[in-house]
């Protein structure tokens, strides 16, 4: 129980450190992670039972070469594709967004570094460096979250267009 009260103590001392804009970070991260599990959870379970319906729907059709039935064709692979490509625009967002919020940590940093240079005229570099210390963190904080989610965002968007031909590769066209 005291390693878990050390622990907290530090995560705590690394969050104030940073500032109010590391609290936004960890937000924004904590949210488009919660988007990606619910990505990689629909493309391992929910995934398998909407094409396997759609590709039923399709094979109870008994005529398949008209434009009609072109045209029904691409919007069952459209319905899917619209599930499969759910959360991923917000994802995106999220990971452009998290090195300008690191970005609003260093003004805010830099801002606190001035106010000390103004209020003490240099003379307390203890302030000083905890204002250097507020600029470097949530820049550093925002750069690791957008990585992460740029390396999650590149798996997910490259599974979603590898399901979406699979199923239009289900959804023949031979009778």
């Amino acid at each position: 129980m005291h390693a878990l009260n050390d622990a907290w103590a530090a995560v705590n001392a690394f969050m104030a450190s940073g500032g109010p804009v590391l609290f936004l970070i960890a937000g924004l991260t904590f949210f488009m992670w919660t988007l990606i599990f619910e990505r990689v959870f629909y493309f391992n379970k929910a995934l398998k039972s909407d094409v396997q319906g759609a590709v039923d729907q399709w094979e109870e059709r008994t005529e398949r070469k008209s434009w009609s039935s072109h045209q029904i064709r691409y919007a069952m692979i459209s319905r899917v594709s619209e599930k499969i490509q759910d959360n991923m625009d917000m994802i995106q967002a999220c990971v452009a967004l998290a090195p300008l919020f690191g970005l609003l940590g260093t003004v805010w940093g830099m801002i606190n570094v001035f106010d000390v240079l103004a209020i003490t005229g240099g003379g307390d570099a203890k302030q000083m460096a905890s204002g250097v210390s507020m600029a470097t963190i949530p820049t550093m904080a925002g750069m690791v979250a957008a990585l992460s989610g740029v390396f999650a965002n590149t798996y997910l968007a490259r599974k979603a267009e590898r399901e979406t031909q699979l199923l239009e590769d289900h959804l023949t066209m031979d009778h």
